[in-house]
């Protein structure tokens, strides 16, 4: 029989076996900094890195055996972290990241090598543990893979970036397991970045940005993904905050030179406020549309 896929349920309990396994995670890259510094060789950097690696996974092997699903995958989430990190130290000892091994502009086969590695990594363990919040992993990395294997950076890898960011909301809409979460979560920032790339100048761009955002609200309503939601908001305050003060990325360019942005008075409260006004219209619209029908009298 097929093992399902794990559905953690946030509890106090949860929280605390999240943070204690990511607290590890952070620990050991700490100790495995530190190592690097007393034995600064390649080869002894590589055996720390690899000690790492099976200290974790093995954790996460004998918590699954002992029935602890959730912390298991937990320390196998931080046992792909230390994949990646062993993965980069052993090419760095073997000379693969010299070169264009650091620019998406220039093709590498080391690059192509380490991202699959990862990604065979990530959905192994993900077979192996179920545990959802693994997908994170596979889909950056499946993005970054399809992008530096087709595209070599500009308005291309914008263009690619978008369709992945597609074809994740179409995968994630489809597919009924928890993980699905973590496919919306990273399609909606994937089809949303090139389109704020694109559109950040003129009255019409953050038009469409605004147009954009309601998408955003409808795609959270019609797949009760709240992801959306939160994307589609972020997206009403910038553009808000266009429409108030000039560009945003004039706003960040002023500050640094010290230069306020210049607002009016009333012109804050009553943008925000309408802003706010909007948003609960907004949530009002999709909870009603999500409501059951009364029953009929008879």
């Amino acid at each position: 029989m097929h093992e399902r896929e794990l559905k953690p349920i946030w509890t106090s309990s949860t929280f605390l076996v999240y943070t204690g396994g990511l607290t590890v995670l952070v620990a050991g890259l700490g100790a495995l900094s530190y190592l690097a510094t007393q034995f600064p060789g390649r080869a002894q950097g590589t055996a720390w890195a690899l000690l790492i690696l099976v200290i974790l996974y093995v954790i996460a092997v004998v918590l699954r055996l002992l029935g602890f699903p959730i912390a298991a995958g937990i320390f196998a989430f931080a046992s792909l972290i230390a994949w990646i990190v062993f993965v980069a130290v052993l090419f760095t000892w073997f000379g693969w990241t010299n070169g264009d091994f650091g620019s998406f502009r220039h093709w590498s086969w080391a690059r192509l090598a380490f991202e699959l590695l990862v990604l065979f990594a990530a959905l192994t363990d993900l077979r192996i543990f179920r545990f959802p919040f693994i997908r994170l992993i596979t889909a950056v990395v499946a993005w970054l893979f399809v992008i530096d294997l087709i595209s070599s950076g500009g308005n291309w890898t914008l263009a690619v970036t978008l369709v992945v960011g597609l074809f994740y909301l179409l995968v994630g809409s489809v597919a009924k397991k928890p993980s699905a979460f973590w496919l919306h979560l990273v399609g909606g920032l994937l089809i949303g970045v090139p389109f704020l790339v694109w559109c950040h100048t003129t009255t019409f761009d953050f038009a469409v940005i605004a147009f954009l955002s309601l998408v955003y609200v409808a795609l959270g309503q019609a797949t009760r993904r709240s992801s959306w939601a939160v994307y589609g908001t972020i997206g009403f305050f910038i553009v808000a905050v266009h429409f108030l003060v000039g560009s945003p990325t004039d706003i960040v360019r002023n500050a640094f030179v010290g230069q306020p942005p210049d607002i009016n008075a009333w012109s804050f409260p009553l943008a925000f406020g309408l802003l706010g006004f909007w948003l609960v219209l907004l949530g009002l619209v999709g909870r009603r549309r999500r409501a059951p029908a009364a029953p009929t009298p008879v």
